[in-house]
């Protein structure tokens, strides 16, 4: 019998654990992320949790940032972000 996983169990590629469901992970870590989404009209910058389940809107002009899906928010075409924390 062989076996096609050729990797130390201790130190698992990065790729491979990513795949890997949040629960079953070496280490346990959520999928969801804080995220700074800045408007396409105003360039005023927001926090949005990535997996936002209402729509959220820009606080000073009021342009919808991203609406819900059944996981990930999806964002509005034109808007920029990046995550926060780590």
């Amino acid at each position: 019998m062989v076996l096609s996983a050729d990797y130390d169990l201790l130190h698992p590629p990065a790729d491979l654990e990513k795949r890997k469901h949040k629960l079953k992970r070496l280490v346990q870590s959520p999928n969801s992320f804080f995220m700074d989404v800045k408007c396409q009209g105003c360039f005023n910058i927001t926090t949005v949790f990535s997996h936002s389940q209402t729509v959220v809107l820009c606080g000073s002009c009021a342009a919808v940032l991203c609406q819900p899906t059944g996981g990930k928010a999806r964002l509005t075409e034109g808007c920029s972000y990046r995550r926060k924390g780590d």
